[in-house]
């Protein structure tokens, strides 16, 4: 990328933000957001990174990808011990999360895309690899990677149906970011050829598999969620319906079908998930106004002996665990605008899984779940309610939808060691680059 266009994407940046600093104004004031990183995000100051041990540098920009990166963090450590492993991350919560997740490891905000602030954070960081998960592909950043000397990869890379539009109209301005890429791992071939219709080079391009599969725990008797039925009470006499990643109706949805089962279903019990923090008062006072028997988890403590037949899990990263509580589960965010939501976690419990119509985020994995008859459509409340319902009500059937989801998941594994051995040969050939340069 020449300084001019970079310079030039500085003013376009500056323009966005002017024209958004009311909205973010108000965020930070209202929900807290946007106040933390300044240092890091508009000027580059990163932690600054000593010794020489090669870096790998993984971006993730919120909670979900955070948690994505895993399995990816794991296996790198585990085939390149020597390596030092950064995190960084665009919200609060993904921050948060990251700190709390990848405690060994340093954690910072990511810096903005501009010139100076991405430059910075290249000199002191110093990656010899920086890896990208999904699709940021912020032009400064990979431009100051490469001029830095790091090699870039996307992982996990994918593109929805509307992404692919989007950024096909602007193919001039994407591709060459994209031409820059060392490697792109693509969940799936369709997504793979859509990173080389848009400019990545064939080579450099491969399909491994979703590392959603990989992240997807399969044991309910895993420390964490043991942790959190003991905590919350749970035994063999109760039935979870959960409903994660919820959105506005949805938690609605949910309350209104457990208030008609559970006069006829005593063990049954709501847990509900909304996807962002800063609707937990929202449905807080939902649930103060239903008449239910309700707490926020965080108000649960050990051997109080609280009693609640719903619960509003007001805390950020465990969802994953909460799902291995749960008989019945509705993803979130597939009745609404957003896409659908990660349907992997239930379905790898096996839990009796349903979602909204609305799920083209998740496409391949919904179309790998349907076709397995591992998880149901549900098109409206009065579906969601049909669908509880019957889960409820024959257990083996429900039983059986949970099982055939869970083979599914299994068989899907492997995609994180495909990814991290071509990350891997990326170091071993830039080294040989050296070496050669060297002689």
């Amino acid at each position: 990328m020449s300084r001019l266009a970079g310079w030039a994407l500085n003013a376009l940046y500056l323009l966005l933000f002017a024209v958004a600093s009311p909205w973010i104004v108000w965020s930070a004031v209202r929900h807290g957001k946007h106040r933390e990183g300044f240092g890091c995000k508009f000027l580059g100051l990163t932690p600054r990174r000593a010794g020489e041990r090669s870096c790998a540098w993984l971006h993730a920009v919120s909670v979900g990808e955070v948690n994505l990166l895993a399995t990816t963090i794991a296996e790198l450590a585990r085939q390149r011990p020597d390596w030092e492993i950064v995190v960084s991350t665009t919200t609060k919560t993904g921050y948060d999360l990251a700190c709390k997740k990848y405690a060994a490891h340093t954690v910072f905000y990511c810096p903005l895309d501009f010139t100076w602030s991405t430059a910075a954070a290249m000199r002191r960081m110093r990656p010899t690899l920086l890896v990208l998960a999904e699709l940021e592909l912020w032009p400064n950043l990979v431009a100051a990677a490469k001029r830095h000397g790091a090699r870039v990869a996307i992982i996990n890379g994918r593109l929805s149906d509307k992404s692919f539009r989007g950024y096909r109209r602007i193919r001039a301005l994407v591709a060459p970011s994209l031409q820059r890429l060392d490697l792109v791992a693509a969940q799936n071939e369709e997504t793979a050829e859509r990173f080389r219709q848009l400019g990545a080079r064939r080579e450099t391009v491969h399909s491994t598999g979703s590392l959603k599969f990989d992240g997807a725990q399969t044991s309910r008797d895993n420390p964490k969620t043991v942790a959190l039925q003991q905590l919350a009470g749970l035994d063999a006499s109760h039935i979870v319906f959960l409903a994660g990643s919820t959105q506005d109706p949805e938690e609605q949805y949910a309350l209104d079908i457990f208030k008609q089962l559970a006069p006829a279903h005593p063990g049954l019990r709501l847990i509900l998930v909304p996807r962002h923090p800063q609707r937990f008062d929202e449905v807080a006072a939902l649930l103060s106004s239903s008449g239910v028997e309700w707490i926020r988890r965080s108000h649960l403590y050990a051997d109080s002996g609280q009693r609640w037949r719903v619960l509003l899990v007001d805390t950020i990263g465990e969802l994953g665990a909460w799902w291995g509580t749960a008989a019945v589960g509705f993803v979130g965010g597939s009745f609404g605008s957003r896409g659908g939501q990660n349907m992997l976690e239930p379905a790898a419990y096996g839990v009796a899984t349903c979602f909204g119509p609305n799920t083209w985020n998740f496409r391949d994995i919904v179309a790998q779940l349907l076709a397995a008859e591992g998880a149901e459509v549900v098109r409206s409340e009065a579906e969601l309610a049909t669908f509880v319902t019957n889960a409820i009500e024959s257990p083996p059937a429900a039983i059986a939808l949970g099982k055939r989801a869970q083979r599914l998941v299994l068989s899907q594994q492997g995609a994180t060691r495909r990814t991290v051995e071509l990350l891997c040969k990326l170091d071993e050939a830039q080294a040989s680059s050296q070496a050669r340069n060297a002689a």
